[in-house]
């Protein structure tokens, strides 16, 4: 199998992220296109590769998979040694609820601590809906390590998906709110974000989105 992984700016578009690190955990072999956002005619050059219009795209054997969280699913069934859900029912069940949750929700946090991969620049407050996110994904984080996490530094021990889908937010956090104890964190959600950070794939994404930055100014 021959994949080649359309993806946006890496400082920026936390879509193309979700899937590029789980391919990266899984080491399955792929190729990257990367497509300057910014570009004026930016649609027009991902419509040459997805009829979506939007990144990511992941490209396998002449087939196209838009969405990421429909090309996680597609390589937890292409690559079930992957291991890119839980074995377990119950935790691979509330796995797939935890991604859904994140790629239908958190909408606040989403439009007003947009991904900044590089920067830093903490907030002293949040608005009241973004709050509301912030602790709904700490308790949600937490909830997971106690039922399912005991096997690994991940949300379900191991990494699955459900950590490819939540690394933009441990960036949005590391960048707009590194203090999570003052929204309900216990040390479960830092000792999480420290962890997807410590994943050379993060460090690799960082170092291109640092790349990027430099070439833009």
């Amino acid at each position: 199998m021959t994949y080649r992984l359309v993806i946006g700016n890496k400082n920026t578009s936390s879509w193309s992220l979700r899937p590029w690190i789980a391919l990266k955990q899984a080491g399955i072999p792929f190729g990257e296109i990367c497509v300057n956002l910014r570009d004026p005619d930016v649609k027009a050059q991902i419509l040459r590769y997805s009829p979506s219009g939007k990144v990511p795209a992941l490209l396998a054997n002449g087939e196209v998979i838009w969405d990421s969280l429909a090309i996680l699913e597609y390589l937890a069934d292409a690559h079930p040694e992957a291991g890119l859900w839980p074995k377990d029912p119950r935790a691979r069940a509330m796995a797939r609820s935890v991604s859904a949750e994140m790629h239908s929700g958190f909408a606040p946090l989403r439009q007003n601590c947009s991904m900044d991969f590089v920067a830093r620049t903490p907030r002293a407050d949040i608005d009241v809906a973004t709050e509301a996110d912030v602790r709904r994904i700490v308790a949600l984080w937490r909830d997971c390590r106690r039922r399912f996490g005991t096997g690994g530094p991940f949300l379900f021990g191991g990494f699955c998906a459900a950590d490819a889908m939540y690394a933009p937010v441990a960036s949005r956090f590391r960048t707009y709110l590194p203090d999570l104890s003052a929204y309900g964190d216990d040390g479960t959600a830092q000792a999480y974000v420290d962890a997807l950070f410590a994943l050379p794939a993060m460090a690799e994404w960082e170092k291109g989105a640092r790349a990027e930055a430099q070439a833009k100014g």
